[in-house]
């Protein structure tokens, strides 16, 4: 398909796919993106703190609730995006996710139990799982399949590297300050400022998904449960793809948990835990520059399989290892693996969904991936509180490379350029 090709939007200017042609919207949105990462990486370094040491929870479970409640709701929220991003336009999405993320860092910062915390990430989840999710979709409409890897890795650069430089200020500021309300302030600002962008420099972008459905053959209507089936087990790509997105997640649920919790245990002070936290996503936002655009040449099983493994390799080491020059050893690999999966994962899922229906794939996608969150942490806490720190972390690992087996034996290369693709 010619990627510059146009059709008259709605508004009668013309609409053309294309990175070169969409380059104005397609940077804000990545500096969107930057805001929503920016909203989870407060609570990285600060938040299990924050449950040990003021709220003086004991257990390793109930620490880690506020990421279950997070991940359960970031999972719902995902699987209605799609159908809502079809219903009522991308935007109008994009919009109410910052506009139920901004009492986030307010509850946090006036937290007077954990239930509070709790119910802090709910809306958390709500505000990752809709607007993230515009950011991603948005990108995928406006470059066309030509560019879809290059398109998610710097959406997903952007997002990471900002939950991972937030995680190291907010480990910072907690050592200077205390762990609230200064490190929290940050939210404040990201929330503000996201919203704002959203609300008033944002354009849909449902006029390039039809001018991109059109060069393919149309394919009979299908309902969203014939996508969630096709998504979650129905082809095996799409399989694929969710059962290794989903414990991707799963160890990044288990990490932001943990690994406070487990580097602390050690004696290791704040500031250099906020390094230990920020290393990881950061490596992985900034490498997604490079895999998005590797995937579009390589394919993307290749990527997916070795960065599962690279992951698994991560989490060895940390587990296994007591010194911090290990520990960021063990945070390089775990990045690096995630961020050949990442971008690979969404263009992989993207490459095998029809345009007409690709929103509500990706959503379902997301849900299981998100899911993640919620069965990493709470099955890394009971696995803690029974069996140690060191256990949780090593079972995590071992999950994760039978995950990148799965990929390597069910996973079909996909194609970058599908010139028409099945609908039941």
């Amino acid at each position: 398909m010619d990627e510059a090709a146009s059709v008259p939007g709605k508004a009668g200017s013309p609409v053309r796919l294309g990175l070169r042609e969409n380059w104005p919207q397609f940077a804000l949105l990545v500096v969107i993106n930057a805001f929503v990462g920016g909203m989870v990486g407060i609570e990285r370094t600060v938040v299990p703190l924050i449950g040990s040491e003021e709220f003086h929870v004991t257990s390793t479970t109930l620490i880690v609730s506020f990421i279950v409640s997070f991940g359960v709701v970031k999972a719902l929220a995902n699987l209605i995006s799609g159908q809502l991003a079809d219903a009522w336009g991308r935007k109008r999405v994009l919009v109410l996710g910052w506009l139920v993320g901004l009492p986030v860092p307010f509850m946090i910062i006036w937290a007077p139990t954990w239930e509070w915390v709790i119910a802090a990430n709910a809306l958390l989840g709500i505000n990752q799982g809709l607007a993230w999710s515009m950011t991603v979709i948005m990108k995928v409409d406006l470059v066309g399949p030509k560019s879809r890897g290059l398109a998610v890795g710097l959406n997903e650069f952007a997002g990471y590297l900002a939950v991972g430089v937030t995680a190291f200020l907010t480990g910072y500021l907690a050592s200077q300050y205390g762990l609230r309300p200064v490190p929290i302030y940050l939210g404040i600002g990201y929330a503000v400022v996201g919203a704002a962008l959203s609300i008033l420099l944002v354009r849909d972008t449902r006029d390039h998904v039809r001018l991109e459905a059109s060069s393919h053959a149309q394919p009979a209507p299908i309902s969203f449960r014939q996508v969630f089936a096709l998504t979650s087990f129905g082809d095996r790509n799409l399989f694929a793809a969710s059962q290794a997105g989903l414990v991707n997640n799963l160890n990044d649920g288990m990490s932001w948990g943990i690994f406070p919790l487990f580097f602390a245990s050690f004696g290791l002070g704040i500031e250099r835990i906020g390094i230990l936290k920020a290393v990881y996503p950061a490596t992985w936002g900034v490498l997604q520059i490079a895999t998005g655009p590797l995937s579009d040449r390589w394919g993307r099983k290749g990527l997916i399989v070795a960065g599962m493994w690279v992951q698994a390799a991560g989490l060895f080491l940390t587990a296994a290892t007591r010194q911090f020059e290990w520990w960021i050893v063990g945070s390089l690999l775990l990045g690096l693996g995630t961020a050949m999966v990442y971008p690979s994962l969404i263009a992989a899922v993207s490459d095998a969904s029809h345009p007409t229906w690709r929103a509500r794939s990706l959503s379902v996608y997301r849900f299981w991936r998100d899911l993640g969150y919620a069965i990493g942490a709470l099955s890394a806490g009971l696995i803690a509180d029974s069996f140690g720190l060191s256990w949780a972390i090593t079972s995590i690992a071992a999950l994760t490379f039978l995950s990148g087996v799965v990929v390597a034996v069910v996973m079909s290369e996909t194609e970058a350029h599908p010139s028409a693709r099945r609908a039941t």
